[in-house]
Order: C-alpha cells, then structure tokens, then sequence
C-alpha cells in the first residue's frame, strides 16, 4: 500500500514540474516576446505606413457595368477600414497608394448539363493594382488580381448583379490581405 501512494506522489510531482516549469515555457516561446526576431502574429506594416489613399479606380474593362468603379472603390475602401491597419486618407496627407484598374469582366458559361443546358454562369472579374510608398518613394505591389462568383444561367439580372458583387468582394478581400500581409 506504501508504494502505491509513493508512486502517485511521485507522479504529482511529476505533473506539478510540467505545469510549473514547461507551461510557462511554452507560453513564452508561443507569444510575442519583446525583443524576438519572429511572432506568430503575421507580418507587419512598415512602421512608418499609417494611412492609405485609394482612389476611384479606373474601369479599362470595356464590360459597359453600370457603377462598377464605384462599387469596387467603396468594397475595397470599406475592406481597409475594417482591416483596421490603415487610415484612410486623401492622396496629399497619405504615406501610401493604392491605384487600381478593373481590366476585365467575363461572364461565361461555368456547367453545361449533358443536354448542352447552361446551369450556372460565372462572372470573373480582374484587377490590376499598384501598391506605391509614398513616404520612401517606390513601388510595393504592382500585380493582377482576379476572383470569380457563379450564379444561376436563368436567374436574370438581380442573379448576375448579386455575382458580380460578389466577385467584387472577394477580390477586395484578397487585395486587403495582400497589401496588409504581404511582407
């Protein structure tokens, strides 16, 4: 009977030393520790980018969509404010910018049933983006971005303006992220 309440004092301790000793271990190494090199945070923003200015941005697509530089320009400002990294900005008192161009909107058949019926349409919309340093003076991102949404062949024009929004969404999303995490 002595051994056995030995052994389990003997595992207390056992557990006492891993939650005494390698719980605050582990907290350390998987927080930010001050001086540390690298944090599971993700990667920050220059420290000396704090506002942002987004302009309209210009529609070279040719697709003829009624407000789509205003829709996309509003998503992508509202997707910044959210993000909450930046302020926005006018062009003059910013220390970045980002200048966009809606280069192509497709729309296209996505599923056909075997008997040659449409099902589903898929509207792809693309982007091109500058991401310019306007404090140090150079460039950051200069790339496309494109992302899609799909609806209903027969669903009329409420179907096709509610993909299309939807489309405009995601890119946003991906350039926010972009321009945020990116480092």
């Amino acid at each position: 009977m002595s051994r056995t309440i030995d052994a389990e004092r003997a595992r207390g301790r056992r557990k006492y030393f891993v939650h005494s000793l390698l719980l605050p271990a582990l907290i350390v190494i998987f927080t930010d520790c001050g001086g540390c090199p690298y944090s599971f945070t993700g990667a920050s923003l220059p420290p000396h980018l704090e506002t942002i200015a987004i302009p309209y941005a210009v529609d070279k697509s040719g697709s003829g969509e009624p407000g789509l530089r205003e829709t996309f320009t509003e998503e992508l400002i509202q997707q910044f404010i959210d993000d909450n990294n930046f302020q926005i900005a006018d062009r003059s008192d910013a220390d970045a910018l980002l200048d966009c161009a809606i280069t192509s909107v497709r729309d296209q058949y996505a599923a056909v049933t075997a008997g040659e019926t449409a099902q589903t349409r898929r509207i792809t919309v693309t982007v091109s983006v500058d991401y310019k340093d306007l404090v140090e003076r150079k460039t950051l991102m200069s790339r496309q971005f494109s992302n899609y949404a799909e609806y209903a062949a027969g669903g009329g024009l409420d179907a096709r303006k509610a993909a299309l929004d939807e489309a405009v969404e995601k890119i946003c999303e991906d350039i926010t992220l972009e321009v945020v995490s990116g480092w």
